[in-house]
């Protein structure tokens, strides 16, 4: 006859044994927390103790299994971090690439300049200076916005010549004494400078307001529209003013006339600089002797 599969633990030696040291814990987990729970309530000095003691002990255990979390929840952290920074290295290596490709036109377009003037036999014009002046009075509040400098024809200043800031036009000099010069400001009703503006080379003229301000009008045939922050520079037009100097930035919207103000004030300078003009106009023609009949 076969054995019933329906063994009680009592069959088993080793069952036995495991039945009976389940009990004890379970008995002495009971005491335990019993005695736990009256010195609690009894002694609570003394269970203060026993719970220091208890916290030393698994602290360390406790510091293993939180360091071993955060460890394994930093895994995604880590692996989302390494795709970010992967995908933003890829990112600055075509942006490289392509600021490489607009450098290396650039040159080839600097090179092909030069090689053209050096084909048409140009030559850079630098205006020289002519001396550095102060600044003695300007007229900020009137309807004709002059300046007066200090120095005049006997410091070879004369009429026509540029007269520059550290970062800009000023205007031109319309009249020298022998130790004084008037200055046209670029805010007079009377002033006209050839400019250009510098993001596109639209060229366009900067007339003075007579109320501080400048206006920038266009002389292209086609519409022009301006935006705030446009920077304009003299164009070099007219053999006065030497090229690229900054002479107004535009104030607001608009389309063929803004208004702009310009870019150096002479009521905030002290010192400027008078400058030959960028294309001194020829000497007048030799007289041709005329014949006298003889008698």
């Amino acid at each position: 006859m076969a054995p019933s599969n329906n063994r009680r633990p009592g069959f088993s030696r080793r069952a036995q044994y495991g039945v009976f040291a389940s009990y004890v814990f379970a008995v002495a987990g009971m005491l335990v927390g019993v005695i736990l729970l009256a010195l609690s309530y009894f002694d609570p000095t003394t269970f203060g103790a026993a719970r220091t003691a208890v916290a030393e002990v698994t602290a360390p255990v406790s510091s293993v299994l939180s360091y071993a979390g955060r460890t394994v929840g930093s895994v995604p952290d880590g692996v989302g971090s390494y795709f970010m920074v992967h995908e933003q290295n890829l990112a600055l290596r075509r942006q490289i690439a392509d600021d490489h490709a607009v450098t290396m036109r650039a040159r080839a377009i600097n090179y092909e300049n030069r090689r053209l003037k050096a084909l048409l036999g140009l030559r850079e014009r630098i205006s020289v200076p002519v001396v550095s002046a102060r600044l003695v009075s300007s007229s900020p509040t009137s309807t004709r916005r002059f300046a007066v400098l200090n120095a005049g024809s006997w410091q070879n200043v004369e009429r026509g010549q540029p007269v520059l800031g550290p970062d800009g036009l000023i205007g031109q000099i319309v009249e020298s004494g022998p130790n004084t010069a008037r200055v046209l400001l670029l805010t007079d009703p009377e002033s006209s400078v050839p400019v250009r503006r510098t993001r596109d080379g639209l060229p366009a003229l900067a007339v003075g307001r007579g109320d501080g301000l400048i206006d920038v009008r266009s002389v292209s045939n086609a519409a022009a529209t301006f935006a705030p922050n446009d920077v304009f520079v003299t164009s070099g037009a007219g053999g006065v003013y030497p090229p690229n100097v900054p002479v107004a930035r535009v104030l607001r919207h608009g389309r063929d006339i803004v208004l702009a103000e310009a870019v150096m004030r002479a009521s905030t300078l002290d010192f400027a600089l008078v400058q030959r003009a960028f294309l001194p106009a020829p000497p007048p023609p030799a007289a041709t002797p005329v014949a006298v009949p003889k008698p």
